[in-house]
């Protein structure tokens, strides 16, 4: 009984043994097993942060009285600020926000101290983007608190209970609808994704099945093989495109301000670049469940992080924020959001739909060499 044990036992580990060879044969398991985890973690801890951080100031102060300048001294004093603009008049202030240069507006009324002093209140105005509602929420919120700590200050070496009344304002969303900002990104993630992973596992498939040899033992080129099956899931995701327009104007009450012609224009481009990405993961990986896994694990993941879809790119360290401006998604996103939510000329989203259309020609030409050499 124990020789038949120690047998079964011995068998065991030789079994055990083997599946450690297999796993440690396959660089791509090890990559999923050893370091998804160490990049999810990485991600997750520094791009994850509910803290909005390096908050580009504007201000506007007509009055210039000695309450304005120490209010303006605390907010560029605060960690969280930087005083980068002092404008001469509030035209100066449109092309700051429609170029994203400012986060947030400082404007003083006329005789500030005066007004403070004398009838123990004085107004000042917040203007923030409210694009991204949450991140502007915030930003009014840390400005507020610095105006009620020196209001509080003031109040404590006087008798009279000043006030300091602080009007906010959001540009392009003063409804402060949260649709405004996740429309954009969930835009980006379906037709990402979509695009992307449908292309990559319906050519993979046609490997794996042994139908692809076939197909090109045809007189159809090759060229033209790949483009049959892009050609569906383009025609699917401009589809999708509309319908996800449809369901923003009329069911979550998002309209598009700009252009729909330009607003168009970007998404057909980014799907050119995410039908190229799933071209290129295709030639890449042999399974099915790998070219899912590759278009699953290393496109959603960084589309909903590092894309600015949920958390300001602002906030991540800089080598985050470096390695975001690879992604597609970033600049689709923010394109779509200056034309669709803001209301721009399509002037201020050509330096995004240049980006992508420059991606889009770089993968396309690499998918189709690389799918070339794989084949030969």
């Amino acid at each position: 009984m124990g020789i038949k044990n120690n047998l079964q036992l011995k068998e065991f580990v030789s079994f055990v043994r083997k599946e450690f060879y297999h796993i440690i044969r396959d660089r791509r398991t090890m990559l999923i097993l050893l370091v998804m985890p160490v990049i999810q973690i990485i991600l997750f801890g520094f791009a994850i942060s509910t803290e909005v951080q390096n908050i580009r100031l504007a201000v506007y102060d007509p009055s210039n009285d000695i309450s304005s300048r120490k209010i303006i001294d605390k907010f560029a004093a605060n960690e969280y600020f930087d005083l980068l603009y002092r404008l001469e008049s509030l035209a100066e202030a449109d092309p700051l926000f429609k170029e994203n240069k400012a986060d947030l507006l400082l404007v003083f009324s006329a005789k500030f101290n005066d007004n403070l002093y004398n009838s123990g209140k004085a107004s000042l105005q917040l203007i923030a983007d409210g694009a991204d509602p949450n991140t502007a929420t915030i930003i009014t919120g840390y400005a507020s608190n610095i105006l009620a700590a020196y209001q509080q200050e003031i109040i404590a070496n006087g008798e009279i209970p000043y006030q300091i009344v602080p009007e906010s304002k959001l540009l392009y969303n003063p409804s402060m609808k949260s649709a405004y900002n996740f429309v954009p990104g969930v835009m980006g993630l379906i037709l990402m994704l979509i695009c992307a992973m449908m292309t990559s596992i319906s050519i993979v498939r046609e490997k794996e099945q042994g139908t692809m040899e076939l197909l090109l033992a045809s007189p159809v080129k090759p060229l033209l093989i790949i483009l049959s099956k892009a050609v569906p899931y383009l025609t699917l995701s401009a589809v999708n495109l509309t319908t996800i327009l449809l369901l923003s104007i009329y069911l979550l009450e998002v309209p598009v301000a700009g252009s729909l012609f330009w607003l168009t224009t970007i998404s057909l481009v980014f799907i050119l670049v995410a039908l190229s990405l799933g071209l290129l993961i295709s030639s890449l990986v042999r399974t099915q469940v790998a070219a899912m896994l590759a278009s699953g694990m290393v496109l959603m993941m960084p589309v909903v992080v590092l894309s600015g879809m949920v958390f300001p790119i602002e906030n991540m360290p800089l080598p985050l924020q470096w390695f975001s401006t690879l992604l597609p998604a970033r600049w689709y996103i923010a394109a779509i959001r200056k034309v669709m939510i803001e209301g721009l000329d399509i002037a201020y989203a050509a330096k995004e739909l240049g980006i992508l259309a420059i991606m889009a020609v770089v993968l396309i030409i690499i998918s189709l060499k690389k799918f070339k050499y794989r084949l030969e």
